[in-house]
C-alpha cells in the first residue's frame, strides 16, 4: 500500500510481553485479535489485519507479527513469519535518506524529508532480520544465526558508505545496529567458526558503527578475553585497516593487551565504569609476557579508593618483584606488614621473605617474615605452612653465609637443612624443594646424600630441567667420577635445546680441562662460541634488554673460559687475545681482572698482578678468588706482610668455608708464622677437600 506521509511508530520494544496495541501512522490497533489468529496459524489473515488496520506493506507487516510471536516466546512461529521477509527492499528504502544525510550537513530543510518515513519502516525491517538471527540462535541454528546477523550489518555497510552518522539517525534503527554488532561475534565463537570471530570483532572495532560507549567496551573486553583464552591465533589486522605510523599488534597477545590498556584508559578518564575483571586479565597479559614492570605502572594509575591502600602496595611487590626490583618490592611490603596495617598477611610474609633470601645481607630480616609465615599458617592457610618453612630454610642458609661464627654458621646450616626437610614432608612432590635440598647437602658435601636427591630431582621433572642435570654431574665430579660426570653431560646434551646448551658446554669444556685433555676443551669451547654468536645472529637487532644481556654474559664465559685455558698451558699471546674479546663483552669484571693477574704472576711481574687483584677486590670487595691470590703473593714478602694475609684468608673462609685454596694457603701462613699443629690442620682440611670438589660451585647452578 503505498504511504507518502507519516512516521511509523511501534509501541512494545524488547521482549516485553505485556503490550497489547500498536500503533502505526497515526492509526492504532489491539493486538488480541490479531495474536488470535497467530494462536490459530493464520498467519497470512494476521498479516492481512495488520496491513488493513495500520496502512502497512507486506515486509513491514511481516516484521510486526515477528516480533509479536517473538515478544510472546514462540520463537518457532516467529521463525516463520519473519521468512520471506525481503532485506533487499530495506536496503532501498533508507539508501536514498543516507544519500540526503549527507547533503543535508550543510543546508537543512524546515520541513520533513519524505524519506524519513521510509527509514522508520526501514528500520522495522532490519530489527526483524535481527530477531531471526536471535531465534535462530535459541534454536541452537548458530551459524545460520550468524549469516542473518551479519546479513543486517552488511545492509547497513551498503546504505551508510561512510559509516553511520552521529545525528539524525533513527534510534531504532541505531539501537538495533548496535544490537546486531555485538551479537556477531559471540554467534560465531558459540558455532565454533573462530576466524569468523575474529573477523566480526574487528569489524565491530574498526567500522564506524556509532556505538555508545559501554558497548565499545564491552566489545573489546570480550575480544580480548577471547585473543587471551581462545588458543586461536589472530595474526595481525588486514593492511586495509592499518594506518601509517600506527602501532600494529604482531600476534594474540600483544593485541588483547592494547585492548585492555585502551579499555583502562577509559576507566581512568570515566568513559566507562571500573571493571575488576579487566584488570584480572591484563595481569594475566602482561605476566605471560614478563613485563610486571607495565603492570606496576597500570596498578599506580588506578584512582585511590578503587583498591584498599594494602592491597595496592601487595599487588605493587609482586609486580616490581617479577620486573627483579626486590628493593622496591620489599620497601612496599614493610609498609603493608607494619604493626599498624597487616603484620600477619600471609602472602605478603611469604614474599618478603622470598626476597629476602636472595641477599644475604637481608637474610635475617627474612628469617623473620618465615617464622612469622610459618606461625600464621593455621586454619584454612595452613596448607601454606610447607612454602613457609622452606622460605624460611633459605634465609639461614643464605644468612649461614655472612656468619662471623663458626658455630653460628654450623647452627644456621643445621637450622636451615631441618626447615627444609620439615617442608618436604609436607611438600614430598615439590621438585623446587628437593632441588634446593640438594644444593644445600651438596654445599656441606654431604655428597651422597645430594647425589640422591639430584637423581630425585631429574626423574620427577623428566630431564626437563637444565639446573637438574648440572647439579647431578657437578656432585659427580665432586666425587672425582669424572667419566660418569661426562656421560650425564652428553646425556643432558641430548635433551636441551641448541640455544640452551650453553652451560652444559661450558661445563663439558670444564670436565676435559680436570682429565687433561686441554685441546678437546679448546675445540668444544670453539664449538660454544660459534653456537652464542649463531644465536645472536638468528634474534636479530630485534632483541629484549635481558636477550642482549645473556648474550653479552654468555660470550663473555666463553672468551673468559678460553683465557685462562691458555693461560695455563702458557700460551701468552693467545690468552691476551681471549682476554681482550671477553672485555669487549663486559668491559669491567673481577673474573677478567683475575686471569690479567694470574696471566702476569705467572710471568712474574708480580707489582702489574697485585694491581690487578686489588683491582678485582674494589671492584667486589667479597670477591674470594683474588683474596687468596693476594694473600699468596704477600706469603712471598716475608714475615711482615703475614697478619695481612691471615686477615685476608680468614674473611674468604668467613664467606666461603669449603674453599680447598683457602685451608691450603692459611696453613702455610701458621706455617711460616711458626703455628705447625694450626698448619697441619688447615692442610689437613684442604685435603679433604680438595678430594670433594667440583670442577664448578654448586651456587653457579641456583
Amino acid at each position: 500500500m503505498p504511504r507518502s506521509h507519516q512516521s511509523t511508530e511501534f509501541s512494545g520494544h524488547g521482549d516485553d510481553s505485556s503490550v497489547r496495541e500498536v500503533r502505526a501512522n497515526g492509526l492504532c490497533m489491539k493486538t488480541t485479535e490479531v495474536e488470535a489468529k497467530l494462536d490459530e496459524g493464520n498467519i497470512q489473515e494476521a498479516e492481512s489485519s495488520l496491513r488493513e488496520g495500520l496502512s502497512l506493506n507486506f515486509e513491514e507487516a511481516r516484521a510486526l507479527l515477528g516480533r509479536l510471536e517473538y515478544q510472546r516466546g514462540n520463537v518457532e512461529g516467529a521463525l516463520r513469519v519473519f521468512e520471506g521477509i525481503d532485506l533487499q527492499a530495506a536496503i532501498q528504502r533508507l539508501q536514498p535518506f543516507a544519500a540526503e544525510k549527507q547533503t543535508s550537513r550543510k543546508s537543512r530543510c524546515r520541513t520533513e524529508s519524505p524519506h524519513v518515513v521510509s527509514q522508520h519502516a526501514a528500520s522495522l525491517v532490519l530489527e526483524a532480520i535481527y530477531l531471526k538471527a536471535k531465534s535462530l540462535q535459541k534454536l541452537g541454528r548458530l551459524s545460520e544465526a550468524a549469516n542473518e546477523c551479519k546479513s543486517v550489518l552488511d545492509a547497513v555497510e551498503r546504505i551508510f558508505h561512510q559509516g553511520i552518522p552521529d545525528v539524525q539517525v533513527d534510534i531504532k534503527l541505531q539501537e538495533t545496529v548496535s544490537h546486531a554488532v555485538e551479537l556477531l561475534p559471540e554467534l560465531w565463537k558459540q558455532a565454533g567458526c573462530y576466524p569468523e570471530a575474529m573477523l566480526a570483532y574487528r569489524r565491530a572495532l574498526l567500522s564506524q558503527w556509532n556505538l555508545d560507549n559501554d558497548r565499545c567496551a564491552r566489545i573489546q573486553k570480550a575480544f580480548a578475553v577471547f585473543l587471551l583464552y581462545s588458543g586461536v591465533e589472530a595474526g595481525p589486522p588486514s593492511l586495509a585497516v592499518q594506518i601509517d605510523g600506527s602501532y600494529v599488534p604482531k600476534n594474540n597477545l600483544e593485541e588483547a593487551i592494547l585492548l585492555l590498556m585502551i579499555l583502562m584508559r577509559k576507566f581512568y578518564l570515566g568513559i566507562v565504569q571500573w571493571d575488576p575483571s579487566v584488570m584480572e586479565h591484563l595481569t594475566f597479559a602482561l605476566s605471560l609476557c614478563s613485563q610486571t614492570s607495565v603492570l606496576a605502572k597500570q596498578v599506580e594509575e588506578i584512582m585511590p579508593g578503587v583498591y584498599h591502600r594494602i592491597d595496592r602496595w601487595n599487588t605493587l611487590a609482586l609486580c616490581y618483584s617479577g620486573a627483579g626490583q626486590n628493593r622496591v618490592a620489599l620497601n612496599l611490603l614493610r609498609k603493608s606488614l607494619h604493626k599498624h596495617e597487616q603484620p600477619d598477611d600471609l602472602t605478603a610474609l611469604l614474599l618478603a621473605a622470598k626476597i629476602c633470601s636472595d641477599d644475604s645481607l637481608l637474610a635475617a630480616e627474612g628469617v623473620g617474615y618465615a617464622q612469622r609465615a610459618v606461625t600464621a599458617s593455621k586454619g584454612e592457610e595452613e596448607h601454606l605452612k610447607g612454602v613457609g618453612l622452606r622460605v624460611l630454610g633459605l634465609c639461614l642458609g643464605r644468612q649461614a653465609k655472612v656468619s662471623s661464627s663458626d658455630f653460628e654458621r654450623s647452627r644456621l646450616q643445621s637450622e636451615a637443612l631441618k626447615s627444609l626437610e620439615a617442608a618436604l614432608v609436607l611438600e614430598p612432590k615439590n621438585t623446587d624443594l628437593i632441588f634446593e635440598l640438594g644444593v644445600q647437602y651438596a654445599e656441606h658435601r654431604n655428597l651422597d646424600t645430594a647425589l640422591r636427591f639430584a637423581k630425585l630431582f631429574v626423574d620427577a621433572t623428566g630431564g626437563s630441567l637444565l639446573k637438574g642435570w648440572r647439579l647431578l654431574a657437578l656432585v659427580l665430579t665432586a666425587q672425582q667420577r669424572f667419566s660418569e660426570a661426562e656421560v650425564v653431560t652428553d646425556a643432558a646434551l641430548d635433551e636441551t635445546a641448541k640455544w640452551e646448551q650453553g652451560p652444559l658446554l661450558r661445563l663439558k669444556a670444564k670436565l676435559r680441562i680436570s682429565q687433561s685433555l686441554p685441546l678437546d676443551a679448546i675445540e668444544t669451547y670453539k664449538y660454544l662460541l660459534a653456537l652464542v654468536q649463531a644465536q645472536r645472529k638468528s634474534f636479530g637487532p630485534v632483541r629484549s634488554i635481558s636477550q642482549a644481556e645473556d648474550d653479552r654474559d654468555n660470550e663473555f664465559e666463553v672468551w673468559h673460559g678460553l683465557a685462562n685455558l691458555y693461560s695455563s698451558l702458557s700460551h701468552w699471546k693467545d690468552a691476551e687475545i681471549c682476554l681482550a674479546k671477553a672485555r669487549v663483552s663486559k668491559a669491567y669484571s673481577t673474573e677478567a681482572l683475575q686471569t690479567e693477574g694470574i696471566m702476569y704472576e705467572k710471568r712474574g711481574q708480580i707489582h702489574e698482578a697485585l694491581s690487578a687483584y686489588i683491582s678485582a677486590l674494589l671492584l667486589e670487595p667479597c670477591y674470594v678468588p683474588c683474596k687468596i691470590l693476594i694473600s699468596g703473593l704477600l706469603l712471598k714478602m716475608g714475615p711482615v706482610a703475614l697478619p695481612v694475609a691471615r686477615g685476608l684468608l680468614a674473611d674468604a673462609l668467613r664467606i666461603e668455608p669449603t674453599n680447598r685454596l683457602a685451608w691450603y694457603y692459611l696453613g702455610l701462613v701458621h706455617k711460616d708464622d711458626g703455628r705447625m699443629a694450626d698448619a697441619t690442620d688447615c692442610f689437613q682440611a684442604a685435603s679433604m677437600l680438595e678430594e670433594s670438589d667440583p670442577v664448578e660451585t654448586f651456587n653457579s647452578v641456583v
